[in-house]
């Protein structure tokens, strides 16, 4: 992507009533909307995230088959989410919202309990031992996911990444939560959730196009 088309993006999201781009210290030193984001949203239905959330398809794509859910799509690259966004403000989707921040502040955005749902789409596996403490589902980030989500909340994992997949099995196991649902490939096992199999990613396209399978867990932290 250019970097005129960047500046415009950014331009753009300052725009999006949908779109809270706060600095690292306003995060951390008291988000105004922790514990009240039923004043962001004027309702108090349920929250879910995306985490890393790119593009933002499946911010996106849940709050179309989700009406009475808000979801939150989280990534520190707003240029990638200024499509979800204009998405929509120009479909009319007031359950949706955009943060541009670090995923590793989640806990930060969120009071303890305050979500119902998280996903992590398609991240960065980091296979190198010494990028460990950046994997999306280690044990830190599992534990910030377990401050801000319900009792009954649960997490997904799609990802093309057969060493995400195996190693966050791994974990899970180790850890001794709840593994409800695994899939080493969705598309060709039956059982997966309608919404793993109907809402797909841009880089999801690509792997699908090159014959990767498609994984996909949901767990419990708490």
């Amino acid at each position: 992507m250019g970097s005129k088309n960047k500046l415009k993006r950014f331009q753009e999201n300052e725009t999006f009533s949908n779109v809270i781009q706060p600095t690292r210290e306003e995060v951390v030193g008291g988000f105004p909307l922790k514990g009240k984001w039923d004043t962001h949203f004027k309702n108090d239905n349920p929250i879910v995230l995306e985490l890393g959330c790119g593009k933002g398809e499946y911010t996106v794509g849940l709050a179309k088959k989700f009406p009475n859910k808000n979801f939150i799509g989280i990534d520190i690259k707003g240029a990638r989410f200024w499509k979800g966004a204009k998405e929509a403000v120009e479909g009319d989707l007031p359950n949706v919202c955009f943060i541009r921040t670090q995923i590793e502040l989640v806990d930060h955005l969120f009071a303890k309990e305050e979500v119902s749902e998280i996903w992590i789409t398609f991240p960065d596996p980091q296979i190198k031992y010494k990028r460990t403490k950046h994997r999306m589902t280690n044990a830190t980030f599992l534990e910030r996911y377990k401050q801000v989500l319900k009792p009954e909340g649960t997490v997904n994992l799609k990802t093309d990444s057969e060493f995400m997949h195996g190693y966050t099995l791994g974990l899970l196991h180790g850890l001794g939560l709840e593994v409800l649902y695994a899939n080493h490939d969705v598309y060709k096992n039956e059982g997966s959730p309608k919404e793993v199999l109907e809402i797909q990613t841009f880089y999801e396209n690509q792997y699908l196009e090159k014959g990767k399978p498609i994984t996909f867990i949901r767990f419990k932290v708490n």
